[in-house]
């Protein structure tokens, strides 16, 4: 069974053309862009490829595509489980599994769906996956946050095969006892809150997998990196400060930031919210790249 690299995860967003379908030809160069500025694995299919926006082919589709393009350069792991019948999740589950991703990572808020309990969710799902296919579990926040407790995140290490957890509780506390549970294990857990970063990665968190990898990766790559740097510390009070911006009808705000600012061809589209523009917008997020530039100057010098 695979393993999967730490560090800093993005959380792939999907660009659509005018006519509304995924747009391959952005998609290539956003995959450049992320692998350009340090990242160490790509989540794909994902809430913030609006996955929950894409029909069953859709998410295969553009699943294949990805593990295609990035051609083994960072690792990938695949989400995409929007179904509510478990039976329906562990066969779409499976096709992705048979694309040959880093792991498959299923929705916590979809387990209890259909009168099914957590455990007996992960059982089925562990009993119908493919052996050599490591497993993740995602908290995501919608349509409901479903945090795991304690007692789930053990039973989740002592299956052996769930090697990924993308934490959203934001809680300092509960990430401690995380860390103890997955301790010696191969079960990895990253956050994804910008403001906690560095107390997590500092006892013991695998890295980030978080939205603001779509804004500047290289930072959070350094900050990964540099954790006992005399920089570190003022670099992450300037990540958790920036990081306000994804309030700002995200995923819209991701793919004009990246089109303003960094100059990638991104159609600013997006099927889960309506069009967020506003000319104020593209101040802010010209000031956010202003700052990140200053930030990079500084962490060079």
């Amino acid at each position: 069974m695979k393993n999967i690299s730490n560090g800093i995860w993005a959380t792939m967003i999907t660009p659509f053309t005018d006519d509304n379908k995924i747009d391959y030809d952005a998609v290539d160069i956003l995959i450049d862009w992320y692998i350009n500025n340090g990242i160490d694995g790509i989540f794909a299919v994902c809430q913030s490829s609006e996955m929950f926006w894409l029909s069953f082919e859709e998410r295969y589709e553009l699943a294949k595509y990805i593990i295609n393009a990035v051609a083994g350069r960072v690792e990938v792991i695949v989400c995409g489980n929007v179904e509510e019948d478990i039976d329906t999740q562990i066969k779409e589950a499976r096709a992705f599994a048979d694309l040959s991703p880093e792991a498959v990572v299923f929705v916590s808020n979809r387990f209890e769906l259909g009168g099914h309990s957590f455990i007996g969710s992960v059982d089925k799902i562990i009993n119908a996956m493919p052996k050599e296919m490591a497993l993740g579990i995602y908290e995501c926040p919608y349509p409901t946050k479903r945090l795991l407790t304690g007692n789930e995140c053990e039973y989740l290490v002592k299956t052996g095969r769930f090697i990924f957890l993308k934490d959203t509780s934001c809680d300092v506390d509960t990430m401690r006892r995380r860390t103890a549970i997955a301790s010696g294990t191969q079960f990895k857990v990253y956050n994804a809150n910008a403001a906690t970063l560095y107390d997590t990665l500092s006892f013991g968190y695998n890295g980030y997998c978080g939205v603001m990898a779509n804004f500047h990766p290289d930072l959070y790559s350094w900050l990964y990196s540099n954790l006992n740097d005399e920089k570190a510390k003022k670099v992450e009070k300037y990540l958790s400060l920036m990081s306000v911006i994804e309030s700002r009808g995200y995923p819209y705000c991701a793919k004009r930031y990246l089109s303003l600012c960094e100059g990638l061809k991104i159609n600013t589209l997006c099927r889960s919210i309506a069009n967020a523009h506003t000319s104020s917008l593209d101040y802010e997020f010209k000031a956010l790249y202003d700052i990140s530039q200053e930030i990079r100057h500084y962490i060079n010098t």
